[in-house]
Order: structure tokens, then sequence, then C-alpha cells
């Protein structure tokens, strides 16, 4: 983490505005995470978040979900951001990656992976090094995955890029009972 305290407090129920109880009406019923409390203080950029972080993380991605978490938690590796690497992890167990797999993201594509998993883990480090997946990667990611996953491989690590760069500034802090990984202390 790279900020001690939020530089936006999440906002609790009782400060909410009504326009800010709508835009997260959609994370209820149940806890609403620190992000969304963040960004609810731009509700209309909120609705707008969700939208587009509603397709990354669907059925619509035509990643599978553990695809989509290996670029999703290198992405949020590369960009030292505790929170998303913090959430994402759960999601990527839940999505059928292993404890070892996601410790080996963090070591890249060269820590054992298969070669599909190795060419997302590619292309999520040259999408966050050059804003660009040269012809190499491109042309391995093409030899396991179709043109609309590799579109969604680009459109996922440009998603949570965006989102870690939120979450770095403003200072989003884990949520109740979360731990930091030790490896993203410090940032």
């Amino acid at each position: 983490m790279r900020l001690t305290k939020p530089r936006f407090a999440p906002l609790a129920d009782a400060e909410l505005t009504p326009e800010q109880a709508e835009a997260l009406e959609p994370m209820r019923p149940g806890p609403v995470l620190n992000i969304f409390r963040t960004l609810a203080h731009a509700p209309k950029a909120l609705a707008r978040f969700n939208a587009w972080g509603g397709y990354v993380l669907s059925r619509r991605n035509a990643l599978e979900p553990r695809e989509r978490e290996i670029v999703i938690l290198r992405t949020g590796y590369l960009c030292k951001s505790g929170y998303e690497w913090t959430q994402h992890r759960r999601i990527g167990l839940a999505s059928g990656l292993t404890e070892d797999e996601i410790d080996r993201i963090k070591k890249g594509a060269d820590a054992g992976w298969s070669a599909a998993d190795a060419a997302l883990i590619r292309a999520s480090d040259e999408l966050h090094s050059d804003q660009f997946i040269g012809e190499a990667t491109w042309a391995e990611l093409g030899k396991h995955f179709n043109d609309k996953q590799r579109m969604d491989v680009v459109f996922t690590t440009g998603q949570y890029t965006q989102v870690s760069m939120i979450l770095n500034t403003f200072g989003v802090q884990l949520d109740a009972g979360q731990t930091l990984d030790p490896d993203l202390k410090g940032f």
C-alpha cells in the first residue's frame, strides 16, 4: 500500500447524498467495499465505472474466469496495488487458481506456466511496460485464444491498470478483516 490513510475517506451510509446512495445501490445487499464507498464521492463516474467493470468481470468477457484473474492479478501486482491484489486473490482462488499459482503470478511468465498462461502474463507485462503487445506475444496469444479473447486481454489489463491507479492515488485502504500481502507492503 502506498498510502497509510485515504485521501478520500470511504463514505458511510449516513453521509451519502441521494445521488451517492443511488450509485451504490447496485452493490447492495451486503457490505459495500471501500473502493465503491470512495468512488461514491463522484457518483456519476462510479456509475460509468461500474458499467465497464461489469463487462470486464462478466461472462461477456470471453476469457475464462481463471484466465481473467491471471491478467487482473498480474496487472495489480505490477501496479503495486495492495488493495487490488487482496480483493482479486480471493476471487482468483474462487475462479480456479491455486495458492501456488497466485504466488507464481508475482514471479512472471517464466515461473512454470503453461504456454497459454505464460502468454497472458507476458501480454500483461508488455501492456504495463509499453502499453503495447509485441508481435511475438500477440502471435503466441493467437495460438491459444481467439480474437475476441485477445481483445479482452487488452480490455482487462487496461481496466485494472485504471483501477490500480485509482486505488493507489486515492489511498483506498483494505476492507475490514483483510491482510496485505507482505510483498506489497511499503510501496
